[in-house]
């Protein structure tokens, strides 16, 4: 099928054979487009231990590496309290 970028499926028509080696299942197309975007912005290392089902690696790959980004993400240098107004404000 035609679309306004091209034929449907010419990127892993370019690239055959492929191997199906992970599979998810969801009832609503919107659930399912935004879990794809989700795991294709993950790193290769990432995307290998969901493969694997290797969910204890999948989490640690998760979990923060860059010091200060975690502070501000976890609040632990400015969070909610960073936007609020100062009683020095009245």
């Amino acid at each position: 099928m035609a679309t306004s970028g091209g034929v449907r499926g010419e990127h892993t028509a370019k690239r055959l054979p492929v191997k199906l080696v992970y599979c998810e299942f969801y009832d609503r197309v919107s659930d399912a487009f935004y879990r794809e975007k989700q795991v294709q912005g993950w790193s290769r290392k990432k995307k290998q231990a969901l493969i694997a089902g290797d969910t204890q690696f999948l989490h640690q790959l998760a979990e923060c590496q860059n010091e200060t980004h975690c502070k501000r993400v976890n609040f632990g240098e400015v969070g909610f309290d960073f936007a609020q107004p100062t009683d020095s404000a009245d």
